[in-house]
């Protein structure tokens, strides 16, 4: 397996434009992670999705789950 295909490269976010290494395990499509940015305001979380496309492998933005999009289970109209 080429370095190219252990890489996976961030669109969107807090980490747009950054690629990093896999790592060991095998990469899973759908697998979604964190990153939380912590600074003197209120703590940011952002979910990135893991995809492979024909470019190779990529986090985007996640949309919110729906506990995230309704916190304490007021729904907006």
């Amino acid at each position: 397996m080429s370095d190219e295909t252990r890489c996976v490269r961030f669109f969107g976010g807090p980490l747009d434009g950054r690629v990093q290494e896999l790592g060991d395990a095998e990469p899973v499509p759908g697998t979604v992670i964190r990153h939380i940015h912590l600074h003197a305001g209120p703590k940011i979380e952002t979910r990135y999705e893991l995809g492979l496309t024909e470019d190779g492998w990529e986090y985007r933005v996640a949309a919110p789950s729906r506990s995230e999009a309704e916190p304490d289970g007021i729904r907006e109209s």
